[in-house]
């Protein structure tokens, strides 16, 4: 086995794709083991022939449609009306329309493209530093895999058999949690540099503003409420999710044409295609893992070196943190979650609670070099260079990495939610 895991490691950091990888990895250790690779099909098939897989596609589709649509310009647009005049107001605007446009798409990289496209400029024309408005945006649109939807959390509920419409519940008030400590360092930050706000919004400007934008703003709450109050479930919420995002874009704000529809649901297939490859060969090679018992021996040798459930979860978030430097959350929390998870409750930790932590843990990754995935869309929207800005990404970084300390030790900001679903 040691030979299977060697050979995974080193075609991922040589770049091999991760799907490739756990399959070139899967092929060496059923014919090591003597294992017919017949069972090696019906594991890839059996990956992903899951109903809980089902929410993926649509939910990346829907994603697509809201940036097509026009969706995401009109939540800007209301939310700069109402707080854009503030100091360091279109960096605070950009925090917060993360945070809406979030908990529609479940995805940090197109949160980044689609809020970015529009702010990073904006903050530019204000005279805000290149790197400084690139970190912002990156670091606020970490909370696309947190605010539930999150494409990582139905990962992680697959994986780990957990319920992906109360792991959706956990994750919302920890994704506010976050949002608001970076407001404040954001707010601090700017008022240090002195980055004003625009004019202030006039009340006819922001009636206009709020009656243009109101069924972009209703869409996250038929989305979620219709999860959280039972009307349906977290699989038929993404349909809806579809659905609301084709009639709003096409029939009312009049944006998306048949040719930007081909292209949505193309870049769907193409995303979803290359999630469910990564989720097939990751289940084959889950399987090897575990009839080798390697979950348990991680287990034991946790339980060794850690003594509790805090020393645990302290070395999980290093782990996790390392992790996330180097290898994107989709493959991280496919490989990690069925190793991670089953120690995580023999030390007593929630499951939901602990798939929270992973998340939040993976969503840090995507802002933290070399693989840092919103850093790279950034600094593609703003012609900025990475290593400018890593100085303005420190205190980011650390109100972060915080947050994420409190979110892991103090469990009933995941689990009251939930706590509440019956």
């Amino acid at each position: 086995m040691i030979v299977v895991v060697l050979i995974l490691i080193v075609t991922m950091f040589l770049g091999v794709p991760i799907a490739f990888s756990l399959a070139g990895a899967s092929i060496v250790g059923f014919l090591i083991s003597g294992t017919s690779l017949m069972v090696l099909g019906q594991q890839l098939t059996m990956g992903i022939a899951k109903y809980s897989l089902l929410p993926l596609p649509f939910f990346i589709f829907s994603g697509y449609l809201m940036g097509q649509g026009g969706i995401s310009r009109r939540l800007i647009k209301v939310v700069q009306a109402y707080t854009g005049h503030r100091t360091g107001g279109v960096a605070m605007v950009t925090i917060i329309s993360c945070m809406i446009f979030a908990a529609v798409s479940g995805s940090s990289s197109a949160t980044t493209a689609a809020i970015g496209s529009i702010l990073i400029p904006a903050m530019l024309e204000r005279k805000y530093d290149r790197a400084f408005a690139g970190s912002v945006t990156a670091v606020s649109a970490e909370l696309g895999m947190i605010i539930p939807p999150s494409i990582s959390m139905i990962i992680y509920g697959v994986i780990t058999e957990t319920s992906i419409a109360k792991l959706f519940m956990a994750g919302f008030l920890p994704g506010i949690f976050i949002g608001i400590t970076l407001i404040i360092v954001s707010y601090v930050l700017c008022r240090k540099k002195g980055y004003s706000g625009s004019e202030k919004a006039s009340k006819e400007e922001k009636h206009n503003a709020l009656k243009d934008s109101w069924l972009a703003l209703l869409m996250p709450v038929v989305v979620l409420g219709g999860i959280y109050t039972g009307i349906f479930t977290a699989t038929e919420s993404s349909v809806v999710a579809v659905v609301y995002a084709i009639i709003v874009g096409t029939f009312v704000y009049k944006e998306i044409s048949w040719e930007k529809f081909k292209k949505s649901a193309i870049d769907t297939l193409t995303t979803s295609g290359m999630i469910m490859m990564v989720i097939a060969c990751a289940t084959a090679f889950s399987f090897l893992l575990t009839r080798e018992q390697i979950p348990q021996n991680v287990a034991i040798a946790f339980s060794t070196i850690a003594p509790n459930s805090a020393v645990f979860l302290i070395l999980t978030i290093l782990l996790l943190t390392l992790t996330g430097m180097f290898f994107d959350s989709t493959s991280a929390v496919t490989v990690l979650a069925g190793i991670l998870t089953p120690v995580a409750i023999a030390f007593g930790i929630n499951p939901i609670h602990f798939g929270v932590i992973m998340i939040v843990n993976m969503a840090i990754g995507c802002v933290t070099p070399p693989v840092g995935v919103n850093l790279f869309v950034a600094c593609k929207l703003g012609d900025i260079q990475m290593e400018k800005m890593f100085k303005e990404l420190i205190p980011f970084w650390i109100v972060i990495l915080l947050d994420l300390i409190v979110i892991a030790f103090v469990p009933q900001l995941s689990l009251f939610l939930p706590s509440l679903m019956h």
